[in-house]
């Protein structure tokens, strides 16, 4: 079960009589020593109530918190899972829409509305609409849902876990909206990354908003940390690890050509990601400084 920080709170506090206070209502938790401050765990459902119970009983006015034990796992789990972080499930939800209208990109039919520039096929060949003539017929939404678009199974699982398990952290930290803002400016940013140097094409996928994601919760935890930021050890070095293997060539030439990387997508995110990661952590640095 994972434990996230509830409180942080100087060495001189005695926390003893407030652990075996959680003991007793069967609430998990740990205390350990961090940067001269003690820290207190407790799982991620209970982390409001464990800070609501501790603003009173030293106080000792007799206040009465409950705080109810932590979810099931299963199914009672994954449904509390998807109530305590609905936009994540949300934007995954269209993913799996417009991966069933476009048959995992083998309706082309399809695909055309939701890429970058529109694209008529004849023969052989395909043939895209200048960028400018796209935006000028007020087609803007294509700035945006090429990172809807996935082009088979394992590329929308892989994308899918990815994105749970980065946007249900910003989620639960900075709240939906923003959540909501940074995967649609990371996904704009991507999908102009890669037909600035991609060129014309049909692509897609949740992977430059990934690295959006990646690069933000990465900058954000190094200067405001946090446990509900932290990512599992070794996580950036794989993705940043896989990313240099893309850059290489090395799976164009594996695949022998028939299938293409959007680097220049991956690549676009993670910068634009870094940069709202150092900003936010930034900011919410000195909120904490300040407080």
């Amino acid at each position: 079960m994972e434990l996230l920080e509830a409180l942080r709170l100087p060495l001189s506090e005695d926390l003893s009589g407030f652990v075996m206070l959680l003991q007793r209502l069967g609430v998990p938790c740990r205390v350990s020593e961090e940067a001269g401050e003690q820290v207190l765990r407790v799982p991620e459902a209970q982390l409001e109530q464990v800070r609501e119970l501790y603003r009173h009983y030293p106080l000792g006015d007799g206040v009465a918190v409950e705080v109810s034990p932590p979810h099931p796992a299963g199914r009672g789990g994954f449904a509390q899972a998807l109530l305590r972080h609905p936009l994540t499930g949300l934007l995954l939800l269209v993913t799996l829409i417009v991966a069933g209208l476009t048959q995992l990109g083998d309706n082309l039919g399809a695909v055309r509305w939701f890429n970058f520039t529109d694209f008529r096929i004849e023969g052989d060949y395909a043939y895209f609409a200048p960028l400018a003539q796209t935006l000028d017929s007020g087609q803007w939404w294509r700035l945006l849902t090429p990172m809807f678009v996935h082009f088979g199974v394992l590329h929308l699982a892989m994308n899918g876990l990815w994105f749970w398990e980065l946007g249900r952290r910003i989620e639960v930290r900075q709240g939906a909206v923003p959540l909501l803002l940074l995967s649609l400016s990371f996904g704009v940013v991507a999908n102009l990354a890669q037909y600035v140097f991609g060129g014309p094409g049909i692509f897609g996928g949740l992977s430059g908003v990934l690295y959006g994601l990646l690069g933000h919760c990465w900058l954000y935890q190094k200067l405001a940390p946090d446990e509900r930021y932290r990512l599992p050890r070794g996580v950036v070095v794989l993705m940043l690890a896989w990313l240099l293997v893309c850059l290489s060539g090395i799976i164009d030439l594996a695949s022998f050509g028939t299938l293409s990387i959007a680097n220049a997508a991956h690549v676009g995110g993670l910068v634009a990601g870094c940069i709202t990661g150092l900003l936010g952590g930034w900011l919410a640095r000195r909120r904490l400084a300040g407080a």
